[in-house]
């Protein structure tokens, strides 16, 4: 991925806005009484404020993703609290502690990748000066 690409950001963006929905859905279906039910929104918000603010501030994109990752290590962490609880079957709340778990693991992977990739271009770009 070069510098000037979007992939991450745009990633970013989108898996916000994903878990935003996906709290708002299962608190609605659920009917649930318990603010632990948005959690995935709220770990949603700062990770879409992240890739808007890469996208939008390109010369700050190298903080902005850096906090959007943290915010996607703290989604993978969040799930591991589904091997707690997946005894007693897959419900609305266990159902999103899994879906935090891959999708945080998966996303902070990808971050990393990127950030290695990044990484390697700028020392590709400074050996050949």
């Amino acid at each position: 991925m070069d510098n000037d690409s979007t992939f991450m950001p745009d990633l970013t963006l989108a898996y916000g806005l994903f878990l935003v929905a996906w709290g708002v859905a299962v608190s609605v279906l659920s009917d649930s009484n318990s603010i632990t039910s948005y959690f995935p929104a709220f770990l949603g918000i700062p990770i879409a404020a992240s890739g808007w603010m890469a996208k939008s501030k390109p010369e700050k994109r190298k903080l902005w993703m850096h906090i959007a990752v943290t915010f996607g290590l703290f989604c993978a962490l969040g799930g591991t609290r589904f091997f707690m609880v997946m005894g007693d079957g897959i419900d609305y709340a266990s159902g999103s502690m899994l879906m935090l778990l891959l999708t945080g693991s998966t996303y902070t992977g990808l971050c990393v990748r990127s950030f290695i990739e990044a990484r390697k271009a700028r020392v590709g770009e400074a050996s050949s000066s």
